[in-house]
């Protein structure tokens, strides 16, 4: 497994903590489709959250969301879509919205974590 492998699952295991201690309802992880992958869906005051999960060691090649260009947006609500289609049953919220949680540190559980709760 590789050490990006570690350290992605490492801050996505520290952003599921963080949202939980918000009141998030997390209902799925690492879900995959033919179109790609969403790091974590959850449910939190009614909205249907879909959370992309960025973590790095350093700033040296940039801060985690400048890796949130409007194309990886616009991919992530087709994933959303996707997701609502797959999961009917749990997909019962009127209204979905994007977040993105950044953390940077040489171990993502001691890190920099950053929510960005209305992503667009």
């Amino acid at each position: 497994m590789a050490a990006k492998d570690d350290l992605g699952r490492s801050g996505e295991a520290r952003a599921v903590a963080h949202l939980g201690d918000r009141g998030y309802s997390i209902l799925d992880r690492n879900w995959r489709c033919p179109a790609g992958e969403v790091d974590i869906v959850a449910s939190h005051r009614g909205m249907l959250c879909v959370v992309e999960v960025k973590t790095r060691t350093s700033l040296r090649y940039g801060h985690p969301f400048e890796a949130l260009d409007e194309r990886k947006v616009g991919r992530l609500w087709r994933l959303a879509h996707a997701w609502i289609e797959a999961h009917p049953g749990l997909a019962v919220h009127s209204r979905v919205r994007l977040e993105a949680i950044g953390i940077v540190g040489a171990d993502p559980r001691t890190g920099t974590l950053e929510h960005l709760v209305d992503l667009r």
